[in-house]
């Protein structure tokens, strides 16, 4: 799907827990991406609060598309607080958000972002 739609990611940070760490390796090896792979602990239950940190300190400036592999309610969460659209997230779900940032560094919880595209297992 990533690879169809042209939204490969230039890194995926994922939390370090064994199925979220092979989700991630799973869909980088699906779509063709050769992003680096970043494990982040604190991703691990993460708060939308704690995500948007991770994305500030640890996302490289140079990469254009981020993709967080994680875990409910945190993502969900941050989605709603960022897009104002409750999107569920089952194991599997893909939602591409659009940010209005230049720079990872200035991303917070009180921008609007906008719904890009979204897939689901069984879509």
């Amino acid at each position: 799907m990533l690879r169809e739609r042209s939204t490969l990611p230039d890194l995926i940070i994922t939390s370090d827990a064994i199925r979220a760490r092979s989700t991630a390796e799973a869909a980088a090896e699906a779509a063709g991406c050769d992003g680096q792979i970043l494990l982040e602990p604190a991703l691990y239950l993460a708060t939308p609060a704690k995500i948007v940190e991770v994305l500030n300190s640890m996302a490289d400036e140079s990469a254009g598309t981020v993709m967080i592999v994680g875990h409910n309610p945190g993502l969900e969460g941050l989605i709603a607080q960022l897009s104002g659209e409750h999107q569920p997230m089952p194991t599997a779900a893909l939602v591409q958000l659009l940010l209005p940032i230049d720079r990872w560094r200035d991303l917070d919880l009180s921008l609007s972002a906008s719904v890009g595209d979204t897939w689901r297992p069984r879509d």
